[in-house]
């Protein structure tokens, strides 16, 4: 008699759980969030309709002086360029005042993209499973349950051969220097990540935001390709400033990983904008 295999981050019906708390944030980091949660009140105002937590900070798992503050701000209405501006300066302040976080970073959206059709199964998702409220109403309690399935993984990472020429472009105009490409090099390697591993995610029938779970996951599945998702894993919490991993990416591993992505799950739903 075959066993059946409990993946992680599922309840017992086989939902995806949501993955982090306020009970979770470590004790060093909790004056961050004190301060952001103040601070976006007395920015946004009446216009923010609820902000979330998001990464390593609300699981607990954050590094003290190397993880960065993850913020979700749900606005009102669709955000103007002079809210951008607004979070990008509220995210300096909060990285210089605080030695705990190395940088930030705050998105934002408006509510009704937030609930809308076509964001079901991508930003919705987002905000039910890997978001923690932090001020205002809960949108997931607007949104469905959520199983690791291909239409999540369609929806959330499908789309992967729309960026390649984006991060070509951003790799010839980034400075030749080490500290300018390792930004890069993080980025792109958690992206690819976890494109591979939502690539497996519904034979694997579980979630983990763990990069290296995410590889070993990906490897069983395609172990010709194991050591490249691995070697990415820990450039996406170590990262190096290597011009030669920056072209690998955009001419090996990210081609084949859109077009496998492609055929096992189809193509992201095109979005209005």
């Amino acid at each position: 008699m075959t066993e059946t295999v409990r993946r992680p981050g599922l309840d017992a019906q086989g939902y995806i759980t949501r993955e982090g708390s306020l009970a979770r944030v470590p004790s060093d980091y909790r004056p961050v969030v004190a301060a952001a949660r103040d601070r976006l009140l007395d920015v946004f105002g009446a216009r923010l309709h609820s902000a979330y937590l998001y990464g390593s900070i609300p699981r607990g798992t954050a590094r003290v002086g190397r993880s960065d503050l993850d913020l979700l701000l749900v606005l009102r209405e669709e955000p103007t360029e002079a809210d951008r501006t607004d979070a990008r300066a509220l995210d300096e302040a909060l990285d210089k005042e605080f030695w705990q976080i190395d940088g930030g970073g705050t998105l934002l959206v408006g509510r009704e993209r937030a609930l809308s059709e076509p964001e079901r199964y991508d930003l919705g998702w987002f905000v039910a499973c890997l978001c923690t409220p932090l001020i205002g109403e809960d949108l997931a309690e607007h949104l469905p349950r959520y199983r690791p399935d291909s239409l999540l993984a369609r929806e959330t990472n499908g789309d992967l051969a729309l960026f390649l020429p984006r991060w070509r472009e951003r790799i010839a105009d980034a400075e030749d220097t080490e500290a300018a490409r390792r930004p890069l090099v993080r980025f792109m390697s958690r992206h690819l990540v976890r494109t591979g591993f939502t690539l497996v995610m519904p034979r694997w029938n579980g979630w983990t935001s763990d990069l290296h779970e995410m590889a070993e996951a990906f490897g069983g599945h395609y172990p010709e390709r194991a050591e490249q998702l691995r070697a990415a894993a820990v450039l996406g919490y170590e990262p190096t400033g290597d011009a030669d991993v920056l072209r690998s990416y955009v001419d090996d591993l990210g081609p084949w990983l859109a077009e496998e992505y492609a055929r096992v799950h189809g193509i992201k739903a095109p979005r209005p904008d």
